[in-house]
């Protein structure tokens, strides 16, 4: 498993094939193999998508259509042999794409490598008869609830299962972490390091293993200069940081002998649901990172912006939690 950190990949395209690249190279081929590719099948999308054919050489695609829809074309073997990929070349592409400088360079096709014989698969070709099926802007919103209900169920592990009552989760006692111990790396944008414990505390983090020593220097915290494609053996929240005695405040239900092997902190843009925030009892006073007064000239404060590529149903309801 390997924290992407963002619930869409249009911003970081190369890291998401790094990831994909990575994960299957684990696949012993001892077992079959079913892949649940994104939902993302316009524009770029779709060249992603042809890149992730190529990559994975399938020997069945499920093709599943939208009724009343036919932008998009039969994924068959010859279509995905002749068209260019976002980062791979079709049959009468002359050239590639260049990748840049990541670890995903090595996708760079040789010069003849784009007339090699067809992929040789089977399309299993859906068509919808009823109608709404596909209907994307209902399912990003499933996806968004269905996104909260698998973080909570997660959270649940830490519960006692003889306790009829839910604790909240200042209640729970925490690991601490010391700041040595572990890289951190904020994955979908950069922050400032003056500014990255106000970035990490209350924040949902990615519990990974990298191959390299952590070597500090400092008391401080050891900050990653690029995100790993790594292992990730669970989840968990920075409930505090400590900054006198160095330490982080972590809840996990990830077993002690796992967390033994963690030594990466990876944030990304995956955000507590609002009801851990403000459903928390036993809490007298304000609520920490809860507030119902807002200052639109802070940086950060303002609202979220839409994604470029998707338009998104307006909904009446007001933010409780900042």
């Amino acid at each position: 498993m390997v924290y992407y950190g963002q619930t869409s990949c249009e911003q970081d395209t190369e890291r998401y094939l790094d990831v994909v690249k990575y994960v299957f190279s684990s696949y012993k081929k001892e077992v079959p193999l079913v892949i649940n590719t994104m939902g993302w099948v316009k524009g770029e999308g779709l060249l992603l998508l042809i890149d992730t054919i190529r990559l994975l050489s399938p020997s069945h695609v499920v093709q599943m259509d939208v009724y009343d829809w036919k932008a998009m074309a039969p994924l068959t073997p010859e279509y995905v042999h002749l068209t260019p990929g976002l980062y791979t070349k079709g049959k009468q592409q002359a050239k590639c794409k260049q990748m840049g400088m990541s670890g995903a360079e090595n996708w760079k096709s040789s010069e003849g490598e784009g007339d090699a014989s067809a992929p040789e698969y089977k399309l299993l070709y859906v068509h919808p008869e009823f109608p709404r099926a596909g209907v994307a802007g209902e399912a990003r919103v499933h996806s968004s609830i269905l996104r909260d209900m698998s973080i909570l169920g997660y959270l649940g592990q830490l519960q006692s299962p003889d306790i009829g009552a839910v604790l909240p989760l200042h209640s729970l006692v925490p690991y601490q972490v010391p700041f040595s111990a572990v890289a951190l790396r904020v994955i979908h944008t950069d922050v400032a390091p003056t500014n990255i414990m106000y970035a990490v505390n209350a924040s949902w983090v990615g519990l990974c293993r990298i191959p390299d020593e952590i070597r500090c220097q400092t008391d401080g915290p050891v900050l990653l200069t690029q995100t790993p494609v790594c292992d990730c053996l669970g989840f968990g929240i920075v409930r505090g940081v400590e900054m006198e005695k160095k330490l982080y405040h972590i809840l996990t239900p990830v077993p002690p002998e796992n967390l033994r092997l963690v030594n990466c902190l990876l944030l990304g843009n995956i955000a507590i649901p609002n009801c851990v925030l403000v459903g928390q009892q036993g809490v007298e006073g304000e609520i920490p990172y809860v507030t119902s007064d807002y200052n639109y000239s802070i940086l950060g404060s303002g609202k979220l912006k839409k994604k470029k590529h998707f338009k998104r149903r307006e909904y009446a309801f007001e933010c409780d939690y900042a």
